[in-house]
């Protein structure tokens, strides 16, 4: 990865504050003559970007799992802010290892008050400069099946994005909190939060999404200040990679339900992942938390008072440690009626969410990479090599009766899918078809019947590329798996060396999507839902006419049907 020298950029936030960041600048390596091996290395007189690191967002929560809250109108920033955020207590993972306990370095940043931002922010150089308005804003959405992750991206790493890449947009990356502090729900955790809002007059009753709710609160904080750091809070674009895809699904969703004056998000890009199934309702989340607390050893015969006194006294690496020993492992969204809409899928099915979608002109960039299963797999596979084990843990994603129809109908007869040699492997394959494959497929064909233009209100594209320094990463014969696409938009990730000149040939038009789209710029696509810009293995660009268009519009159809109007509106 290319080399920066970092020093003080004092930044001055009018009420907000006064802070000081870095400044990047990349350095320069001259050798002093023709017939000498003696090098030296100086910066260059032009920064790529600053770095602002660690800056919170908003407030924690009187108790755990509860919701975050905003910062006091009087907040004010002082000091130095060039480190990162915290990181929301977590289980490890490798994409070499199944079980990958979390590292002491990353237990020392464990906190639940992980309500952080990293930002990035474009240095004027003559050929790029400040657009009038503020420069336009990127928020991310790190990844990690919602269980893990980190928006804690070195500094330098996207140094190359803003500079040699010239995105030309602010990037934001908040901190959340994942497994079950950002996702348990209950019956319990309800009452408490109804009594509560019952004390304190005005105050909403939510239970459960405590993620997505940490992720609005960084969006509301962009869209309130972003302006005093050179953003333009008038062009934000929402963007995640894998479970940081879906998450920006379920924030455009939110934000599109709101009122037009609470509207925040511009346009949205899911890579690899997207809408999913219409997540489970609180009588799910409660088995699971049932599961939790015996797993604990905390009686399930007392008070729900004392079950959740004694759940917050657990200490943290207990915690996470039984979240891998559970049957319902995974903690994901809860169909509140609050944040997730009860009738999301339905209103997608029904051409309503498409109609929101074009009356705020708000538009999206989604696709996939090639080989999605080899990392989908890796993610606490099955106990057994059988299909019922392969559909149990299938089913501690999603709702059970979905996973039987996708089963039943790319596994019939109980068969392995074609091109697998055994449960552990169609694991992946399956997993990869729910959240990405068929699923984003099914979705761009119904905002296609809701009346938006593929091609114009959504992009598709398909990775089939994969550049060396992913060798850092991912095993090479996994190929163009989940997340090895993170080298073309992050302008090789801070992975070894990075892209060789060849490559960032290869990856420049993918690139250059990636910042007209968040500049809010007219991208020349092909119409029609069929039609995917694809980046073909040889490093060649075309249209590639969709292959599993079919296959996954019938999955779609399958686990979210079309229901009739007196069935949807009993969800």
């Amino acid at each position: 990865m290319p080399a920066y020298t970092e020093s003080p950029y004092p930044l001055d936030l009018g009420p907000l504050g006064h802070i000081t960041g870095l400044t990047l600048t990349p350095t320069t390596t001259t050798t002093s003559s023709s017939t000498s091996s003696t090098s030296s290395t100086s910066s260059s007189s032009t920064p790529a970007c600053h770095y602002i690191g660690g800056l919170p967002y908003a407030q924690p929560p009187r108790k755990c799992f509860q919701r975050a809250r905003a910062l006091p109108p009087h907040h004010r920033y002082t000091g130095t802010y060039t480190g990162a955020t915290a990181l929301c207590p977590q289980p490890g993972y490798s994409p070499y290892s199944h079980t990958n306990p979390p590292t002491k370095e990353a237990r020392r940043q464990w906190s639940e008050g992980c309500f952080q931002l990293n930002m990035w922010i474009p240095a004027s150089a003559p050929d790029q400069k400040r657009p009038q308005a503020g420069w336009p804003v990127f928020v991310f959405l790190h990844g990690g099946w919602l269980q893990f992750g980190t928006a804690n991206t070195a500094p330098a790493v996207l140094a190359g994005l803003l500079g040699e890449a010239g995105l030309g947009a602010v990037v934001v990356m908040p901190a959340y909190r994942v497994n079950a502090f950002g996702f348990l729900a209950s019956a319990e955790l309800q009452s408490e939060a109804e009594a509560e809002a019952e004390a304190e007059m005005g105050k909403e009753a939510t239970v459960g999404n405590l993620g997505f709710w940490d992720q609005r609160l960084a969006l509301e904080w962009v869209g309130k200040n972003i302006g005093r750091f050179g953003g333009d809070a008038e062009r934000i674009t929402v963007g995640g990679y894998s479970a940081g895809a879906h998450s920006t699904f379920q924030q455009l969703a939110h934000d599109l339900y709101l009122p037009s004056s609470q509207s925040l998000i511009k346009r949205a890009i899911m890579w690899s992942n997207g809408p999913g199934v219409q997540p489970k309702p609180l009588s799910s989340h409660q088995t699971q938390f049932n599961e939790l607390l015996s797993s604990l050893s905390i009686p399930l015969s007392l008070s729900p008072t004392e079950k959740l006194t004694r759940l917050r006294a657990v200490p943290l690496d207990d915690l996470i440690r039984v979240q891998d020993t559970l049957s319902n492992s995974e903690f994901r969204a809860l169909s509140d009626g609050v944040f997730v809409n009860e009738n999301l899928i339905a209103d997608i099915n029904s051409g309503r969410f498409a109609a929101m979608m074009r009356e705020r002109n708000v538009r999206v960039l989604n696709g996939e990479c090639e080989a999605e299963h080899a990392v989908y797999g890796s993610w606490r596979p099955p106990q057994n090599n059988t299909y019922d084990a392969c559909q149990h843990r299938l089913a501690a994603d999603y709702p059970l009766p979905g996973v039987q129809k996708l089963m039943r109908f790319l596994c019939p007869q109980g068969k392995l899918p074609k091109g697998t040699k055994d449960w552990t492997e169609a694991f992946g394959h399956l997993y990869a078809a729910m959240q990405v494959h068929s699923l984003e497929r099914g979705f761009v064909a119904a905002l296609a019947r809701g009346g938006c233009e593929i091609g114009t209100d959504v992009l598709r594209y398909r990775i089939e590329w994969r550049a060396r320094c992913c060798d850092a990463m991912f095993p090479r014969e996994w190929g163009v798996t989940h997340g090895t696409d993170m080298a073309i938009w992050f302008w090789g990730n801070g992975w070894a060396d990075g892209l060789t000149e060849d490559e960032k040939r290869v990856v420049g038009e993918l690139q250059g999507v990636f910042g007209r789209f968040v500049r809010g710029e007219e991208v020349e696509w092909r119409r029609g839902e069929r039609w995917v810009r694809r980046l073909r293995g040889d490093g060649g660009m075309d249209w590639w006419e969709d292959e599993r268009w079919e296959e996954g519009v019938r999955v779609w159809e399958l686990v979210n049907p079309v229901l009739e109007e007196k069935e949807s509106a009993k969800l």
